[in-house]
């Protein structure tokens, strides 16, 4: 830093006159040695930079997907205007994911949709988090229900725009807890029952001479 300083000070003009003083501003290849310092000063400090306890990336990323799920909300509602057109990559193993089963087998893990000229039936659930729609493969048309989370990508090259995110498996639902059996029925005794005098049990008095 003391020595782009001391450089810079050394190339400033200085002129005077009876009415002013002007300065002369250092050149280009001073301007680019600042920046460049700039740069390097910034990286160092992001070395410094403590870990956030704050999920921040993560709430960055449920924002983008809504950008995603806003984009097809629009082209569901007023179509795609200009030239608009998405390219929208999705996880098809993802829980949730439903699709014809020939499309499955033939993408296992990921495959890409386009929206553009030929598709329909183009829906939008906000509160479930997920859209459908209908396109056609090879002549067969397919309905498809995508949720949101299960979108890996999303462009639209129109504007050069474009969006990835991490897909992450949901946990699995935790096992329901094992309720307590039942006692067996007590077994019923075969044959009529049996009757119990309780002339048996009373106390019997002697009889007074």
């Amino acid at each position: 830093m003391k020595l782009i300083d001391k450089m810079t000070m050394e190339r400033v003009v200085v002129k005077r006159s009876c009415s002013n003083t002007e300065i002369g501003l250092p050149d280009r290849r001073e301007r680019d040695m600042r920046r460049v310092w700039k740069e390097d000063e910034m990286a160092e400090d992001d070395t410094n930079i403590p870990e956030s306890l704050l999920p921040y990336d993560q709430w960055t990323e449920e924002a983008l997907r809504h950008v995603v799920l806003s984009a097809i909300g629009h082209a569901a509602q007023v179509g795609l205007p200009g030239g608009h057109h998405f390219y929208i990559t999705f996880r098809t193993d993802y829980p949730g994911v439903a699709i014809p089963e020939r499309l499955r087998l033939q993408y296992p893990e990921e495959m890409t949709i386009v929206l553009q000229h030929q598709f329909h039936g183009l829906e939008v659930d906000k509160v479930a988090q997920r859209f459908s729609v209908n396109l056609s493969f090879s002549g067969i048309p397919s309905t498809l229900s995508i949720p949101l989370a299960a979108v890996s990508a999303f462009a639209d090259p129109e504007v050069r725009f474009g969006l990835r995110f991490n897909v992450e498996d949901p946990e699995p639902p935790e096992p329901a807890q094992d309720e307590p059996e039942a006692p067996p029925p007590r077994a019923e005794p075969e044959g009529p029952a049996e009757i119990v005098s309780l002339d048996a049990f009373r106390r019997r008095t002697t009889p007074k001479e």
